[in-house]
């Protein structure tokens, strides 16, 4: 499986998964699954609860990535392995 690039929110409620969608059949564009997931528990103790998933293309993933960070999320390594 791909890297993925987590961040997590400021109360540390809720994450987002962003890795690369390998599968992709476009031949012309680049994509990226977004997963948003749900912290349960203590943090790194249990996987977060994966609620959602949005297939983005490169440009619009990176644009959702800079609006997650402009509004106070953190880069957080996979801690739940």
């Amino acid at each position: 499986m791909a890297q993925g690039y987590w961040l997590i929110n400021s109360n540390r409620s809720e994450v987002r998964r962003f890795i690369k969608n390998t599968n992709n059949k476009d031949r012309f564009f680049e994509y990226m699954f977004v997963d948003t997931g749900k912290i349960v528990g203590v943090l790194g103790k249990e996987p977060p609860v994966m609620q959602k998933r949005e297939e983005l293309k490169i440009e619009k993933a990176r644009e959702e990535w800079k609006k997650l960070i402009s509004q106070g999320w953190r880069v957080t390594p996979e801690v739940w392995l």
